[in-house]
């Protein structure tokens, strides 16, 4: 009975992540088709939606999937459940304000989902990834009220952000870190959820406070990140500081551009900012913790291997040709490197895929974890 229950319980995990990587691809095929190159009609339909698709949609249903796998609770699941659902009602086309209506009640249940997190362990990391939540969810009301999917960038891309640093704060606690470290995160993670809250009402000015927020945040994590360490180890180790530490620098190059108004609507590096936030940075970090996530979630063995750096080289890559090549209308290049963007997830795909297999044992402890424990005992 146990045994049944186990596997029912991983089979549930799996179908749920399903949807998700078919909403990833169309998402990424919407992206293209913003770029003025030739896509599936289908593909095409959902340009306008890209954003959504691949913050609400996709990320919106991983996160909270392993969120409900952290936490074991059934109710839990409601959320990447729903997510993925509302990810489902964008493909087949029907009107965005069903899709919206569904990830507000996603989002809600992460939300609640974060507040049992905190019941469990009150700390700084878990406060911060309510406040993530917290700013996904008003991001999602207020698309679902007719704002547009233009006003809740700000609060979109400060979901991931927040929930990201949330992360690596939990792991900076094991290494001594300075008695004005946490002070400072929470003032930049205050920045950053002040101008999410301050972009529904005054647009311009907060999507600025928005992006000072998250060059200040970046200045913290590679100031504090464990990633500095690690970085100098082997293996998987340093493949995933390698992929934290070059994603930092992406955050502080969209907090700059940000700050200087990129987020606004029919500015000419409005692209680049999104997407040095969006794929330089959160796509970096995807890159990092996939072969520690997929175990937990999926219940399968990656086993690292140097071609990991392949993907990662050409997402790199191709955002710095395609932050340079603006504005994006009058630029054929602009356009090839979005491509290249869409085939460095492609091959980090093959790449995660040829090095997966199945095992019963229990996931391997985070390197960063590891790492951490040894560096905190020889200081």
């Amino acid at each position: 009975m146990v045994s049944r229950f186990a596997n029912w319980y991983m089979h549930s995990r799996l179908i749920l992540l399903v949807p998700a990587v078919m909403i990833l691809i169309a998402a990424v095929m919407a992206g293209i088709a913003r770029l003025g190159i030739p896509v599936p009609l289908q593909a095409s339909v959902l340009a306008g939606v890209h954003g959504p698709l691949m913050v609400c949609a996709f990320f919106g249903t991983v996160i909270s999937l392993e969120r409900a796998v952290a936490l074991g609770r059934l109710w839990v699941y409601l959320a990447p459940a729903v997510c993925a659902a509302g990810g489902v009602v964008l493909l087949a086309g029907f009107p965005t304000e069903w899709a919206a209506s569904l990830f507000v009640c996603g989002s809600a249940v992460l939300v609640a989902a974060s507040i049992e997190v905190i019941r469990r362990q009150l700390a700084a990391h878990t406060v911060t990834l309510l406040l993530a939540a917290a700013c996904w969810l008003a991001g999602n009301v207020a698309w679902a009220y007719g704002a547009g999917s233009a006003l809740p960038v700000a609060a979109w891309l400060g979901f991931l952000v927040i929930t990201i640093a949330g992360e690596r704060l939990e792991l900076t606690r094991l290494l001594p870190r300075k008695r004005a470290a946490l002070p400072m995160f929470v003032l930049a993670v205050s920045v950053v959820s002040a101008g999410c809250l301050m972009s529904f009402y005054v647009p311009d000015v907060g999507n600025r406070v928005f992006g000072l927020g998250l060059l200040f945040l970046a200045l913290w994590l590679v100031q504090y990140d464990i990633a500095r360490h690690n970085v100098r180890q082997s293996g998987l180790t340093r493949f995933i500081a390698v992929c934290l530490l070059s994603g930092y620098g992406w955050l502080a190059l969209g907090g700059v551009l940000a700050a200087l108004g990129g987020l606004q609507a029919g500015v000419p590096w409005r692209d680049a900012a999104l997407h040095a936030v969006g794929l330089g940075f959160v796509v970096a970090m995807v890159f990092g913790h996939a072969p520690i996530i997929l175990p937990a979630v999926a219940g399968v063995r990656i086993a690292y291997h140097p071609a990991m750096y392949l993907p990662l080289a050409l997402l790199h890559l191709s955002l710095a040709v395609r932050v340079a090549s603006f504005p994006p209308a009058l630029n054929g290049l602009h356009a090839a490197s979005g491509v290249a963007n869409a085939i460095a997830l492609a091959v980090f795909g093959v790449v995660i895929g040829s090095r997966v297999s199945r095992g019963g044992a229990r996931p391997a402890r985070s390197p960063d974890r590891r790492q951490g424990a040894a560096v905190s005992r020889s200081k």
